[in-house]
Parts: C-alpha cells; sequence; structure tokens
C-alpha cells in the first residue's frame, strides 16, 4: 500500500511539475515574442553601401548627426544636419514621410546608430546607418 501511495503521489508530483514546466515555457516564448516585437531596427549598410544609394537613388535623405561645428568643418554634400540629440525633437518637421529612405552618419558611427533607433522609435520605417565620416573614402563639402 505504500509503494501504491509513493507512485501515486509521484505521478501527481510530475504532472504538476510538467504542467507548471509548460507553463512557464509558453510565458518565456510569449515573453520573447513581445520583447523581440518591441526591438528598435534600423539597417546598418556600408559606406560604398551607402554610396551606391546617394549616386543611384533620388529620393532620400542625408542625416548628419554631429554638431554643427563638425558639419561646418566637412559634411557629405546634400547632408541636412541633425544632431543626435535633436532628432525626436526635429525629424518629423525634416522628414514628414516616416517611408522616405534616410541615410544616417557623424563622426565614427556611435551618434548615427543613437540617432537610427530614435529615428525608428519615431516610425521611421526606412532608416540605413553607415557610420562616421572619418572613414567615409568619398568627396565631402568644406
Amino acid at each position: 500500500m505504500k509503494l501504491k501511495g509513493l507512485i501515486m503521489m509521484l505521478g501527481i508530483s510530475l504532472s504538476i511539475f510538467g504542467f507548471c514546466a509548460c507553463g512557464n515555457k509558453n510565458s518565456t516564448e510569449e515573453t520573447t515574442e513581445y520583447i523581440t516585437s518591441a526591438v528598435v531596427s534600423y539597417e546598418q549598410i556600408s559606406q560604398d553601401e551607402a554610396k551606391r544609394i546617394m549616386d543611384m537613388k533620388e529620393d532620400f535623405v542625408i542625416i548628419d548627426a554631429r554638431t554643427e561645428k563638425e558639419f561646418t568643418e566637412g559634411h557629405i554634400e546634400g547632408a541636412i544636419l541633425i544632431p543626435e540629440y535633436e532628432i525626436t525633437e526635429r525629424a518629423e518637421k525634416e522628414i514628414p514621410e516616416k517611408d522616405t529612405l534616410i541615410l544616417v552618419y557623424c563622426r565614427s558611427g556611435r551618434r548615427s546608430k543613437i540617432a537610427a533607433e530614435a529615428l525608428v522609435a519615431l516610425g521611421y520605417t526606412n532608416v540605413k546607418e553607415f557610420g562616421g565620416i572619418i572613414d567615409w573614402q568619398y568627396e565631402i563639402v568644406k
């Protein structure tokens, strides 16, 4: 009788444990799906790819995410200056269409990543970040 009771308790325990484990697994999967869908995403491209886009496409915006002083020292032709710390305040005024192709750069790549993340968080859907002007092998305007 004790053996039957022990087996019965073991069976109940495994059933409860299995149920809880399944519940946790589903909960984890749901949480992962939620986190994945909430991740801010932009595309990081090479500078060569950015240059190809600039040479081939007509409808795009280039954002220089540096300071005004850095911008006046030299920038990519056609770029508009929106320092990364002003993106959330100025982007929608400067770029009203959320599906506009936006190319973003800064000095080294750190601020352009911050700016690209902010743009996507604002709802822009076609943001491409290509690093820093210190690595730019093409012409700049001084």
